[in-house]
């Protein structure tokens, strides 16, 4: 059960750079993002993320938002 405040926002990153033969390293050349901030994100401990990022992630990994933000059950 999460932590009050927690989101319950899950980042599917590492299954789609799976899916995609993508290294994190190739993702963050690719986007101009940190590994540091990709890394954040991939272990869900981000707590928000901009607009932009979000939209060079899904051009980048050819994906919609919803295959990389996933709603976790309760």
């Amino acid at each position: 059960m999460p932590v009050e405040g927690d989101g319950r926002i899950h980042c599917r990153l590492d299954a789609l750079l799976a899916e995609r033969g993508m290294t994190l390293t190739a993702l963050s050349e690719k986007v101009g993002i940190s590994l540091v901030n990709l890394s954040v994100l991939k272990n869900d401990r981000a707590r928000a993320i901009r607009f932009s990022t979000l939209t060079a992630l899904c051009d980048a990994l050819d994906c919609e938002v919803g295959e990389l933000l996933a709603l976790a059950e309760e």
